[in-house]
């Protein structure tokens, strides 16, 4: 239990945002545990992908390199990853929330009976003490997400099985290089001891992806609606003042949830973590949900009836006041002093 490991996702030979962000916690739970950071990149013509990820402090990068494994298929890539685990016998794993990792996490964790914490916005290192067994644990990991419906924030730790598992979305964590000229070491896999023929019995005949018309990640200016809002045609002020602004529109989940707004611009646990400069929040009363999503904003404008709401709670200005007076008044000053 030497080693905390990190699977890296692949499209097209890149490495996924999330897995880099991924690293970036990954090398600090390593160095807080004074052990190793692991990678594992499964692909196809995956030469030179070290250079992208040896630069986040990682240790020792596994490839396993096939045309088979290209795109991705459940069962070939659980089969590396499995038995890749049983031999490395890493303390903590981490996976993307992506639609790869939700699919490959449970097959790992199961096939490992390990458990596996999804959606965690926030990984920490801890003690824990077991007073009915009279057992102390040390350097568990903290496995930190919203629960029961948001109501609480639940820490979920795994004291006796191992790896630690857990999948985070993409955009929780902070991407952050550790040093541009850091070299670890390739392990390169041979795919067929790793595989049977019996992993590789699916094929995938053809794919469509959709690429989203929506950069709510990437804006810097987001102006976000909530049920507050009132209805979908009140979401044009919205759209409006994000477009004086330079910035996005962005939902909280209730507001999806009513139609006002489509899923894609969804911020909160269910939706896109973003970090803008300016966060302006209208009609969101600010569960927990919502603001593990948009908590780390530089500022944030909150505009809302409720001079009680939640998200006043972590504001840097509130203005209480009818979202649908407001905004127009807003619109009307920002064009009129503005070049």
């Amino acid at each position: 239990m030497n080693s905390v490991f990190v699977y890296c996702e692949t499209e097209d030979g890149q490495i996924a945002e999330v897995s880099l962000e991924l690293l970036t916690k990954g090398r600090s739970l390593a160095t807080e545990l004074k052990c190793k950071l692991e990678a594992i990149a499964i692909g196809y013509k995956l030469e030179g992908i070290e250079k992208e990820i040896f630069p986040y402090g990682v240790d020792v990068l596994h490839i396993a390199d096939d045309k088979r494994l290209v795109p991705y298929t459940t069962l070939p890539h659980s089969a590396i990853v499995v038995k890749l685990f049983q031999e490395e016998k890493p303390q903590i794993a981490l996976m993307g929330a992506s639609s790869v990792g939700r699919d490959l996490g449970p097959r790992v964790s199961s096939a490992l009976h390990s458990g596996l914490t999804a959606d965690c916005t926030s990984l920490v290192i801890g003690d824990h003490e077991d007073k009915k067994a009279g057992k102390e644990y040390k350097n568990l990991l903290y496995q930190i997400r919203p629960a029961f419906g948001g109501n609480i924030i639940a820490t979920i730790i795994n004291p006796d099985c191992r790896p630690q598992m857990a999948t985070v979305r993409e955009g929780v964590m902070k991407k952050a290089i550790l040093d541009p000229a850091y070299k670890g070491k390739v392990n390169k896999l041979d795919v067929s001891k790793y595989t049977s023929d019996n992993d590789f019995v699916v094929e995938l005949i053809e794919r469509h992806i959709e690429k989203s018309k929506v950069n709510i990640k990437g804006a810097g200016i987001i102006v976000a609606g909530g049920y507050g809002v009132g209805s979908k045609e009140n979401f044009n002020l919205l759209f409006e003042l994000a477009e004086v602004l330079g910035g996005e529109v962005g939902a909280s989940r209730a507001a999806v949830d009513a139609g006002y707004i489509e899923h894609e611009r969804q911020i909160g646990q269910t939706g896109t973590t973003v970090r803008p400069k300016l966060y302006i929040a209208c009609g969101i009363s600010g569960q927990i949900q919502h603001r593990a999503g948009m908590e780390e904003s530089a500022q944030i404008i909150a505009i809302n009836t409720d001079p009680e709401a939640p998200i006043n709670s972590i504001a840097d200005y509130v203005i209480t006041g009818d979202v649908s007076e407001i905004i127009p008044k807003m619109i009307k000053y920002y064009k009129a002093n503005t070049k």
